[in-house]
């Protein structure tokens, strides 16, 4: 049985820690907060980017002709796999890479690479014998234009240039505070905008023509597609977390509590016994 000492030594330690855990859960919640503001400037945003693509489909009359909308045999695949830079965030960076590693499953007859962003997934991957032919890290949960534009450079010359024939994104799609979950999708090639029954050439008119509009239109949409998909990890990631050392304090708690309760036990029983023993002598002195 430990002794009072340890017992006490044990409550200070939990203490210390649910302050920690306590104190990171409200860093927490304040990133959410700005991440969620993010994630709700970003979709709209992204939605009419869709929407001009779909215009200007509709108003088309001509194949659609831009390289990201290439279509060709897969002989290499890629895939982007965002995860956080720093733990202590639940089950947010394993659900990722279960997922990471179906996708690697699956695509066992294909030659693949993966891309990596944040120090989690990296750190994962580097200890296995698959390629990770980028690292984009230090993020600090925040969105960084600079380097997601950086990443979407890097992404869409391999592609343009046929280094590689698909790249796939897996990041955490944010929905609310507790509803988040991993989801795949398809960067490129983009999949041809679907027309309308309604679409007509006749509704717009295109100046200079529809081929230079694509050229100046794809690489802001792969841009925001790329953006949305950060945007929605970070947000996922802050929430994750809040969540997660939310638990721990309230785990703390309640371990304090169950030390103080055994603390106090302990601390009685010795008492007890030392009034035993005094009585004890007393009784053998009159003796």
């Amino acid at each position: 049985m430990a002794t009072l000492r340890e017992v006490r030594t044990r409550i200070r330690s939990v203490a210390s820690t649910r302050r920690i855990t306590k104190a990171m859960e409200m860093v927490a919640a304040s990133k959410l907060r700005r991440a969620q503001q993010r994630v709700e400037q970003v979709r709209p945003y992204a939605r009419k980017m869709d929407e001009m693509l779909s215009h200007l489909a509709a108003g088309s009359s001509d194949e659609i002709m831009h390289p990201f909308f290439e279509i060709r045999p897969v002989k290499r695949k890629t895939l982007v796999i965002v995860t956080s830079d720093r733990g202590l965030c639940g089950s947010f960076n394993a659900n990722i890479l279960r997922r990471a590693m179906q996708w690697i499953q699956a695509n066992q007859g294909t030659a693949f690479e993966i891309v990596t962003v944040g120090k989690k997934g990296n750190d994962f991957f580097k200890r296995r014998p698959y390629p990770v032919v980028r690292f984009v890290g230090d993020w600090g949960g925040v969105l960084k234009y600079d380097k997601a534009r950086a990443l979407v450079s890097f992404l869409t010359e391999r592609f343009s240039t046929g280094e590689t024939d698909e790249i796939d994104i897996l990041y955490t799609q944010f929905f609310s505070l507790v509803k988040y979950r991993v989801n795949e999708e398809r960067y490129l090639p983009i999949a041809k905008p679907q027309v309308g029954e309604g679409g007509s050439a006749s509704d717009y008119i295109f100046e200079p023509n529809p081929t230079d509009i694509y050229a100046a239109l794809m690489p802001g949409y792969a841009t925001t597609k790329l953006v949305t998909a950060l945007a929605d990890s970070f947000a996922s990631e802050h929430g994750s977390r809040m969540i997660a050392m939310g638990a721990a304090t309230k785990n703390a708690g309640e371990m304090i509590q169950t030390l103080t309760l055994d603390y106090n036990k302990a601390r009685q029983a010795q008492i007890t016994k030392e009034l035993l023993e005094v009585v004890s002598g007393a009784e053998a002195l009159k003796g």
